[in-house]
């Protein structure tokens, strides 16, 4: 693509080709095995960064947590914009929820940073299937990712199903 050509007729005109660095490995081998959100999860993985992102992993043992952003690569692609989440009756546009059918089936979670040994990653709190395709990793730092919420939205009113 060409550098100023990002719009067409008001629209950005660009497809992305991601390829992982690495593979989350979790106990969960079934969607429905898998907790609804890292938060609710207790459950222990590995993640295995391929060899030639290592020296991306400098430093990264002086962290105590985690972003993990995947694919959810087994989740039909959708454009539906209105999903039903698993923590309500109702429906809502997509964008407002975590639901992993999505446009593009990116998912995030925070995680526990347990230990590094080489190119291997112990973690807690996943929540993702086993085989999961890690597209990134970033640090967690609350200073930039804790924020005071005014409000949740649906969240707030839902039915609890």
């Amino acid at each position: 693509m060409k550098p100023g050509n990002f719009f067409s007729e008001g629209r950005v005109n660009m497809e992305f080709c991601m390829k992982p660095i690495g593979v989350i490995h979790t106990p969960f081998k079934e969607k429905s095995e898998t907790p609804i959100q890292f938060s609710r999860s207790t459950a222990s993985g590995e993640i295995e960064v391929f060899p030639e992102y290592e020296a991306g992993l400098k430093s990264i043992d002086g962290l105590s947590h985690l972003i993990l952003i995947y694919v959810f690569h087994e989740a039909l692609h959708s454009q539906e914009l209105w999903v039903k989440p698993f923590l309500d009756e109702k429906t809502h546009g997509v964008f407002a929820t975590r639901f992993y059918q999505r446009p593009n089936p990116i998912g995030f979670s925070v995680v526990r940073l347990i230990q590094q040994t080489g190119l291997r990653l112990q973690i807690e709190w996943v929540d993702m299937l086993d085989g999961t395709p890690l597209l990134d990793i970033k640090p967690y730092i609350p200073e930039f990712d804790v924020h005071t919420v005014e409000k949740l939205g649906w969240y707030a009113n839902r039915a609890h199903p």
